[in-house]
């Protein structure tokens, strides 16, 4: 029987840590021939995952350049794309997520009139600035996608609203709880010294993470102000922000939390101590879009530093709080939960609303049983 061809194209840490789950389901599916290329939008980090994961791409485009725009990335993509995928000739492209990659990626294969699998479809914040670029790369990706792998019943309901045919939409759960299975241990021991001394028993250890593009500036300020402010008043709370590399969040948060012996500057964690520091956190303070997917898996209250969110499912569920940029708000919702143990226990306990570790097999039988035929010219 001849094998399904299909391309795997991932150029970013958060694609990588998404796609790897369904890299490793196709390395034991024998009716599948699975090319891996990576645009390498991001490079250190993207080959902290590709090591965790064991993931040998076969192309690398390596198109990374300091102080990169939007439009070289996804032109360099772009060629890059076309020329692997007609070498390769694919019946199926799969991409994951609303990075200029994925766009990138998607548009390459429709011009080839190649299939394409979009994982992690559907999401939708209604402000196609927010998250910038991401929100377009998503919507434009959708209008060339073959298969939706939408996450959850909103996404699909997004799409639905949309336009797009519920035969090409499939609800999986999202890849990145499957990904958490491969990578949290509860004798994990840290290579850096400052984690593993950290008394993780008698402290509340606050993880923060922010670098969305929206919140440079006055938002940011914000955000970092508060954090340590709440610092500065609970002697029981440690902060540890793995810092992005971006200078403009550098130099915000070295100015803010100047001086603060309770929170903690780190250097960018690969994916494997990250979310094994995540599991040994007391609270998460984010503007990213995946903490969102995988603090609740593991019990970790939620408190979303964004103005909205792409992922409203666990805002209903109650796992995670859409608090804002505002200061004063930041401040008393953090309080809230470090100060009432009973609104704690709820977001701590509220049922995690994206997926049961399967997702990844979800998708390849999805392939394997609608996958083969090309598009008709």
């Amino acid at each position: 029987m001849k094998k399904i061809k299909v391309m795997t194209v991932f150029g970013t840490r958060p694609e990588g840590i998404k796609m790897a789950p369904i890299i490793k389901v196709m390395e034991n599916a024998s009716e599948i021939d699975n090319t891996i290329c990576i645009t390498a939008q991001h490079r250190e980090m993207l080959d902290q995952v590709l090591n965790l994961f064991q993931i040998e791409p076969d192309y690398d485009l390596n198109i990374f350049k300091p102080g990169q725009s939007l439009t070289e990335i996804t032109m360099k993509a772009l060629e890059g794309l076309e020329k692997v995928i007609l070498e390769v000739k694919p019946d199926v492209l799969l991409v994951q997520g609303d990075t200029s990659t994925v766009f990138a990626g998607a548009l390459a294969a429709f011009y080839q009139k190649v299939k394409i699998g979009h994982v992690e479809a559907g999401l939708r914040s209604g402000n196609l600035y927010s998250p910038y670029p991401e929100e377009a790369n998503r919507k434009l990706t959708g209008i060339l996608t073959d298969f939706h792998f939408a996450p959850t019943e909103t996404n699909k309901d997004n799409l639905l609203r949309e336009g797009y045919s519920i035969e090409k939409i499939f609800i999986t759960g999202n890849t990145v709880i499957d990904a958490l299975q491969y990578s949290v241990k509860e004798d994990y021991s840290f290579q850096i010294p400052l984690l593993d001394n950290i008394d993780y028993k008698d402290k509340r250890i606050i993880l923060l993470t922010s670098h969305r593009r929206e919140n440079l500036g006055k938002p940011m300020e914000n955000i970092f102000s508060a954090i340590n402010q709440i610092a500065l008043e609970y002697e029981d709370i440690e902060v540890v922000f793995p810092i992005h590399l971006n200078p403009k969040v550098r130099q915000i948060a070295n100015k803010i939390f100047n001086g603060n012996r309770r929170v903690h500057l780190i250097e960018p964690l690969d994916y494997e101590p990250f979310t094994n520091l995540m599991a040994r956190s007391y609270l998460v303070v984010t503007d990213s879009g995946g903490l969102q997917e995988e603090a609740p898996s593991l019990g970790k209250p939620v408190l979303v530093v964004r103005e909205e969110t792409e992922r409203p499912e666990g805002i209903e569920a109650g796992t995670a709080k859409l608090v804002g940029t505002n200061y004063d708000n930041i401040l008393k919702e953090i309080d809230i939960l470090l100060s009432n143990q009973k609104e704690y226990e709820k977001m701590a306990n509220a049922v995690n609303p994206y997926g049961d570790g399967r997702a990844s097999e979800r998708i390849v039988d999805i392939i394997l049983k609608h996958g083969f035929s090309k598009k008709q010219e």
